[in-house]
């Protein structure tokens, strides 16, 4: 079944008998049950399986609620599945507090609120395929799960890959002279003063 209403219980037996206790087993296809890098497939039927309890005038529900999920894998963006359990425990009453208990619907309780909550919790943020998946080369792109690639496995800032290309032994001794090409100049900036490269061009 789709939506709330599969979620929704009759709990009147319970109200006129404060102590009472019952076991329901619920499923229901809930739908936009997802975060950043997982979620629960769209057709894919969500699980409770909970211990509802009169207390009071209140029914206190304990339990479980079980989903699958699929994402992709941080490392090597391969495709990742799996099975999520997460716990569920509410209290429903007549005048619920804000953000801490849930309402009463006349002699009802609808429990997709918490079944919706306790998924998004236990989904996955960041999934990995396996704990030990080597994940792409960042220079060529390889899943190294499935192949070596032979790339260098120091990371590289390119922003700096210009300097491989620089060779010391080629500068002549007058690139390196006491001038203006070698100091450094300062400037103020809000009443302080910071040191700033200073580069000067060569002509002629």
């Amino acid at each position: 079944m789709r939506g709330s209403r599969a979620l929704t219980l009759g709990v009147a037996d319970l109200l006129r008998n404060p102590g009472q206790r019952r076991d329901e087993a619920l499923e229901a296809v809930l739908g936009d049950l997802r975060v950043l890098g997982s979620e629960v497939p769209a057709d894919a039927p969500v699980r409770l399986e909970v211990h509802l309890e009169a207390v009071g005038e209140a029914v206190v529900v304990r339990g479980s609620v079980a989903a699958p999920w699929g994402g992709e894998c941080r490392r090597c963006l391969g495709p990742v599945r799996g099975r999520l359990a997460a716990p569920v425990l509410e209290i429903y009453e007549t005048h619920p507090t804000d953000g801490e208990t849930q309402p009463l619907l006349g002699d009802c309780i609808d429990l997709e609120p918490v079944a919706r909550e306790s998924v998004l919790l236990g989904l996955p943020l960041a999934p990995l395929c396996r704990d030990d998946c080597a994940g792409l080369c960042p220079r060529c792109g390889t899943d190294r799960n499935q192949t070596p690639c032979g790339c260098p496995t120091e990371d590289v800032d390119p922003r700096w890959s210009a300097l491989d290309d620089l060779r010391l032994d080629d500068l002549r001794p007058d690139d390196l002279d006491d001038s203006a090409s070698s100091r450094r100049a300062t400037r103020s900036f809000g009443g302080e003063r910071h040191l700033l490269p200073f580069t000067a061009e060569r002509t002629g």
